[in-house]
């Protein structure tokens, strides 16, 4: 069974939750303060505004359908919250009145119902959301497995990470807040059956708030998650029921849950159909190790699906593998225009929001495996680069990771502060294969990149650094020793040499 409380309580270690308390209040006045305001999204009302517009800005293009539902991730912005902006993005422009969240209980152990909120409404950074609390109490009484549980709002983010996305996309609806912790498809039915009579006739968007995959690795993690977007997509409570206990029973290495909000989807399912709902889509998926600041080793799976009314089959098109690009694909003006844009996208967001972008690698010169540096520049004088020589992931993920490790981890530099972001240009290095030498003389000054290994020490120079510094072959090996923190003539002896070349491009200028 997915979405035990004690597997949700790791994935918020996982995301650095630190458990800050909130002062429990009850009753019909009450405004539920934020409690992961800072750890989960920015804390600053300024940061957090430019963090939800960025990520709407770019989301996945809207389907032209109005959703009657969506299924949206609840992790920390900075992995999940451009699949978030992705599904709200869909419903953008549709004069909402509510905006119904079902959520998933992380914090309250042994509760099996619905808690619905009853209060007045939900504070962020962004302000104080009204919830619609005619709504909520008239659900309370009618829906089966409707109970009031205050002390679930103590901790929960699985509500409140989707308020801030509410606020920026619908500004004048109201909230209906649920958190769903059972998983009992009869029950889950009925409540959602109740929850669209009360919705009917009126402009509602049901928002389903569920992570994927917990903990698997990168490589694992979209097999499984494929698997469950589709189902999802297809509005089948038994199909999706199925397909979760077929992937936990695959054995795929440190998989914990597979849908962390499996009660809450059914429910939206439930209360679609009965509004009409006929068709799925899938509209993105990512798994954190697919972010800028992701691990790939143990990663969560993140997607966004919505359910439209009206003519139209299941399209889970969004999740299908793309083909894996050649080393040499090529890579178009298009291509290095957008790697551009995205380093700088990357740290500019990261100092201003703290969130990144996420990088859409969608055609093959961006797919390919190649290794790459970033270089930052200031008044035509180094501020910081750092490259990523093994190839290993994808080029647009390499260069996201490298725009941000060369601004803010480069030892030579201090962290670029957000004042200097006007006066920086970059510099994208992507190089091909490293092709060992025989003779410090097949060195060919201007066109070759150099990389020196010897003694567990090793250092490299990108093809533009000698002539950029006047340097002969002699005095390129030299000062590659010294980066290398050798000695000076250590090339001459029992050092292993290779070379590289490199496609160079900048802000200012393609070479």
């Amino acid at each position: 069974m997915c979405c035990k409380w004690v597997l949700a309580l790791a994935l918020l270690a996982f995301l650095g939750f630190s458990g800050k308390s909130l002062s429990l209040e009850t009753g019909q006045t009450a405004i539920r303060e934020p409690v992961v305001a800072g750890k989960f999204y920015p804390l600053e009302a300024g940061k957090l505004e430019g963090a939800v517009k960025g990520f709407l800005e770019d989301a996945v293009p809207a389907r032209g359908e109005k959703p009657i539902a969506v299924v949206v991730p609840h992790a920390g912005y900075i992995f999940s919250g451009q699949i978030a902006a992705d599904a709200y993005k869909q419903a953008m422009g549709n004069g909402w009145d509510v905006v119904v969240v079902l959520g998933t209980n992380h914090t309250l152990a042994g509760f099996e119902g619905i808690h619905v909120y009853q209060g007045a409404g939900f504070k962020t950074p962004l302000g104080v959301i009204q919830c619609d609390q005619a709504l909520a109490k008239a659900l309370l009484e009618t829906a089966p497995g409707a109970a009031s549980r205050p002390e679930i709002e103590m901790k929960e983010h699985s509500v409140e990470v989707q308020v801030p996305f509410i606020q920026a996309a619908f500004p004048k609806a109201k909230l209906l807040a649920a958190v769903v912790a059972t998983e009992d498809p009869t029950l889950l039915g009925r409540f959602g059956q109740a929850l669209a009579k009360l919705l009917a006739g009126r402009k509602a968007l049901i928002v389903a708030s569920s992570d994927l995959s917990h903990y698997p690795s990168r490589e694992d993690a979209p097999a499984v998650d494929r698997k469950t977007l589709r189902a999802i997509a297809s509005m089948d409570p038994a199909s999706l029921t199925a397909t979760v206990a077929s992937s936990m029973e695959s054995r795929t290495p440190n998989l914990g849950t597979c849908a962390c909000g499996e009660g809450a989807i059914i429910a939206a399912m439930a209360a679609a159909k009965a509004l009409g709902a006929t068709h799925g889509a899938v509209l993105s998926y990512a798994n954190s190790g697919d972010t800028t600041v992701g691990e790939p080793g143990r990663v969560v799976g993140y997607g966004a699906v919505a359910f439209f009314s009206g003519p139209g089959a299941t399209d889970a098109s969004a999740i299908e593998p793309m083909p894996p690009a050649p080393q040499s694909a090529p890579l178009t003006d298009g291509d290095k225009a957008y790697l551009l844009s995205l380093a700088r996208k990357t740290l500019s967001r990261y100092l201003l929001t703290e969130t990144v972008p996420l990088p859409r690698a969608v055609t093959p010169g961006l797919r390919q495996r190649r290794g790459a540096f970033v270089t930052w520049t200031e008044h035509g004088e180094l501020r910081g680069c750092i490259g990523r020589m093994v190839a290993d992931e994808p080029l647009a993920l390499t260069i996201s990771r490298m725009a941000l490790e060369a601004g803010l981890n480069d030892p030579r530099f201090a962290p670029v502060k957000s004042s200097e972001l006007p006066l920086l240009k970059a510099e994208i290095s992507v190089l091909t294969p490293f092709a060992p030498i025989a003779s410090p003389s097949q060195i060919r000054i201007g066109v070759d990149g150099v990389l020196l290994q010897k003694g567990g020490a090793s250092a490299v120079f990108l093809p533009q650094v000698a002539p950029e510094q006047g340097w002969g072959r002699e005095e390129l090996l030299n000062n590659l020793c010294r980066k290398a923190g050798l000695s000076g003539d250590c090339w001459q002896s029992g050092a292993k040499l290779s070379t590289f070349q490199a496609i160079v491009f900048s802000e200012e200028k393609e070479r």
